[in-house]
């Protein structure tokens, strides 16, 4: 009872940020994941909580984001992928790996943080908050670093819901399938990408939508990825014993098998709705507690060189991306 009320106060204060995330979504072209951390930031930064919280806000950033992440795989349909052609799935998987490759040299080249960076990448390569939520935690992120980057990524894919659409039909005369892969492979977050598509048309929308599902799913090889990898680099030997090697989160295994669940129809709609929906309040919660972990002054010493490299991302996205439509589908 007693680790239940010292949990009480933090996850609450979580809770009610996460509700006036909710509320602002409404009125401000914010997603409410990004509206948690923005508010989080504010009320730590200014109200500053005092110590009585401290258990309930790592609470929310570590237990309550692990939740989060497992419910996660429900949204994960690997059936989509057959109505892809070859080509646009070479086109998605190239264009996730010039992703994470460009975010890491220019770390390189600027001096910064490689798992920062790395995150950047992962937020714009895949599916934005939630793709950089599902991997902070097997690569070691800090929490100040989370949601920098979910708060750069969705910045960025804000003013992509107009910048690509007329990149693809007045820029380039793209058709609208066309238009909709660019859109579906540049655009960070599902409501970005489907608001961007269906301004241009229904065609558009349609197939910027596939194209982000299957992107989407590139999360699950990639989350296999970061643990073979990150897993070798913790076996190396440090004042000369090895550390241990870490096993694989339950939460990803959580994340693994509940993605078999609409794959293979495991149970009705209704239910993977409300599984999904639980997913998307526990991950509010969650990015609302890590706000409260960033302090203005690691925004100002780390803020503008991650929005240098997540701008320079996100355009050698749309220039690739753009590319590979003019050499094979155009």
């Amino acid at each position: 009872m007693n680790n239940l009320a010292k949990v009480t106060y933090g996850v609450a204060l979580c809770a009610v940020i996460g509700l006036v995330s909710f509320f602002l979504s409404g009125y401000i072209s914010i997603g409410t994941v990004s509206l948690a951390i923005i508010i989080g930031i504010i009320v730590g930064n200014i109200a500053k909580p005092g110590a009585r919280y401290n258990s309930g806000i790592t609470f929310s950033e570590k237990k309550v984001l692990s939740f989060a992440i497992a419910l996660m795989g429900v949204n994960l349909n690997f059936t989509v992928i057959q109505q892809l052609g070859l080509n646009s799935i070479v086109i998605i998987v190239l264009a996730l790996i010039v992703t994470l490759s460009v975010s890491l040299l220019l770390a390189k080249a600027l001096k910064f943080d490689s798992k920062f960076a790395l995150l950047l990448g992962i937020g714009n390569g895949v599916c934005g908050s939630s793709a950089i939520a599902a991997t902070e935690q097997i690569i070691g992120a800090k929490e100040e670093e989370v949601g920098l980057s979910i708060a750069i990524v969705n910045f960025l894919g804000t003013i992509g819901i107009f910048l690509l659409p007329f990149i693809a039909t007045v820029l380039f005369h793209f058709t609208d399938i066309n238009s909709g892969l660019l859109i579906g492979n540049t655009l960070q977050a599902v409501g970005q990408v489907v608001a961007a598509g269906f301004s241009v048309g229904e065609a558009t929308g349609q197939t910027a939508t596939i194209v982000k599902m299957v992107r989407i799913l590139m999360l699950t090889p990639l989350i296999l990825v970061l643990l073979f990898v990150y897993s070798r680099g913790a076996t190396n030997h440090d004042s000369g014993k090895a550390k241990k090697k870490p096993g694989v989160p339950l939460f990803i295994i959580g994340f693994v098998l509940l993605s078999l669940v609409p794959t293979f129809g495991l149970l009705p709609a209704d239910y993977i709705e409300v599984i999904s929906n639980l997913s998307h309040y526990a991950l509010i919660i969650a990015m609302a507690g890590i706000g409260l972990r960033i302090t203005f002054a690691s925004i100002l010493r780390d803020g503008r060189t991650a929005l240098l490299i997540g701008s320079a991302v996100f355009v050698i996205q749309i220039v690739f991306s753009s590319s590979m439509v003019f050499l094979f589908l155009k």
